[in-house]
């Protein structure tokens, strides 16, 4: 790999803003005893730390809980309920492992457990993308788990690589970083074949790069290659750039800063631009919202959508649904995602938002649609 080729890969990490980074159970978890490594723990909470330092965003995408509840617990579980079992164990274990660690850098940690359910209904979607935005808003660090304990067969995600993709969704993420016991993407598994080529670059989601897809390769993690080729399907689509680098280094995230060897994703946009060609192209408006001019000057000036410049809401839609907003003439101006269901909204509709609280009896969003949910449409404009 040349020195220019480095340098921009280590700028792809450099220069993002909110970094996801993915760790896998076979990484810190010891293969023989299912003890907690916890020196290769202490060694990216620094990098952690150092990107905290440097501006950054981070949310940490854990795996480990069942690994270290089944020692715990002394079992080898078979069953949902076993597996459950122990990562109700393990999670308390995994969670005080990095609040510790996080901590000793002068860092606060935050555990999130979600299931794939989160990701697919919209409401919860929003819930858990408004407490990960919030948490980092007040500069903790969120440490991300599948949640298992509840979780049924048909309602987990099998692997966090595709949960990692999801919460870098969710967080509108620059970059996502999965640490593995590989270092990026081959042509067939080097293990097996000495002919397997290294992948430097993907920028084209394919049929042959999912077939370069092997399986997975620890007794102690669920996730395999094909996990990872999906997750980042995920990332691009949601224009989050994704590498897969080897967590097998003591510094795994001061190796990438310095130009380490791993397999980037590309996506063609950035994270915001492919949030609002989702939301224009992609979501059927459930309803409409009519505005007045004052409100469409302020909407065309690149501001959000008050519930003072609602003349009108049409349409039964829930929180987090797509709606059209129509001008005084009809004209559709917008489309965005709607921070109050249909029957709230009529409500608000004309009120100011410090009115909000005492017409709906709790304190909602100052705005019907909030500026970074929303789309103009027309003359080629987009906010």
């Amino acid at each position: 790999m040349s020195t220019a080729v480095s340098i921009t890969h280590a700028e792809r990490l450099a220069n993002a803003r909110k970094v996801v980074i993915k760790i896998g159970s076979a990484l810190f978890v010891d293969q023989q005893t299912g003890a907690l490594d916890r020196a290769w723990l202490e060694g990216v909470c620094a990098d952690v730390a150092d990107l905290k330092r440097g501006g950054k965003e981070v949310v940490i995408v854990s795996s480990g809980a069942v690994a270290l509840g089944r020692r715990e617990l002394k079992i080898d579980p078979r069953r949902l309920e076993e597996k459950q079992a122990a990562a109700a164990t393990g999670q308390i274990l995994l969670a005080h492992a990095y609040l510790e660690i996080l901590r000793s850098f002068g860092l606060t940690a935050a555990q999130v457990l979600l299931t794939i359910d989160d990701s697919e209904s919209r409401r919860r979607y929003l819930n858990a993308s408004a407490t990960l935005s919030t948490l980092l808003g007040y500069g903790a660090v969120p440490v991300v788990n599948e949640n298992d304990t509840v979780a049924t067969q048909e309602l987990r995600y099998g692997d966090n690589d595709r949960l990692a993709a999801r919460v870098a969704q969710m967080v509108s993420a620059d970059c996502l970083v999965l640490l593995s016991d590989v270092d990026g993407l081959y042509t067939a598994d080097p293990r097996h074949d000495a002919n397997a080529r290294y992948v430097e670059e993907v920028t084209d989601f394919t049929r042959e790069l999912v077939d370069m897809a092997g399986g997975p390769g620890s007794s102690h993690g669920s996730g395999g290659m094909r996990t990872k080729i999906e997750a980042a399907r995920i990332a691009m689509g949601a224009g989050c750039r994704m590498c897969i680098a080897t967590g097998r280094i003591a510094r795994p995230i001061s190796a990438l800063l310095a130009g380490g060897k791993a397999t980037w994703f590309l996506p063609s946009a950035t994270p915001g631009a492919a949030r609002k060609q989702w939301i224009a192209g992609t979501l059927q408006p459930k309803g409409a919202v009519r505005v007045d001019a004052g409100a469409e000057r302020a909407l065309l000036g690149g501001r959000s959508l008050l519930p003072a410049g609602v003349t009108s809401v049409d349409g039964q839609f829930e929180r987090g649904d797509a709606v059209s907003v129509l001008a005084a003439d009809g004209r559709e101006l917008a489309r965005g995602l709607v921070a109050y269901s249909g029957e709230e909204a009529r409500s608000i509709a004309g009120r100011k938002s410090a009115e909000i609280a005492q017409v709906l009896g709790y304190s909602g969003r100052d705005e019907i649609i909030h500026r970074d949910d929303l789309v103009l449409l027309g003359a080629g404009k987009q906010s």
